[in-house]
């Protein structure tokens, strides 16, 4: 089982306000805070966004070797569509608009997002019926 995944981020202010937004939207609870980063925990698992001095570079790119994006489950479709609209609010756009929700697939409904500062996540709905 997973423990823990630590995000390194340019501007901690923003990441608040698009991960740390989508991670209580999701049912994380704040954990821990600190002056350059925070936690939020589910379970028996953490993920920490952090500011840290020891950065070597200004933004992130999921290209390259790395962390290409986090997925999570959603309940159902609704609940994806729900907050993909909310996203929006949050610094999210969504990606591959022309073939959502299905960019994974045709049995895979799920919102493919990106924030500010590159960070992709995933939304993938548990219970969802696949494309006719």
């Amino acid at each position: 089982m997973l423990h823990h995944v630590e995000l390194w981020v340019p501007d901690l202010h923003r990441a608040l306000a698009s991960l740390g937004w989508l991670l209580q939207a999701l049912g994380y609870a704040l954990y821990q805070s600190w002056e350059g980063g925070h936690s939020w925990r589910l379970g028996p698992t953490y993920l920490v966004i952090e500011q840290s001095s020891a950065l070597t570079a200004e933004e992130h790119d999921r290209c390259r070797p790395g962390l290409n994006h986090l997925a999570f489950h959603v309940e159902d479709a609704t609940t994806v569509e729900k907050l993909v609209a909310n996203a929006i609010q949050h610094g999210w756009h969504l990606m591959f608009p022309e073939r959502h929700p299905y960019a994974g697939g045709s049995q895979h409904y799920a919102a493919y997002l990106e924030n500010d500062d590159g960070f992709e996540v995933e939304l993938v709905a548990i219970n969802s019926p696949g494309r006719k």
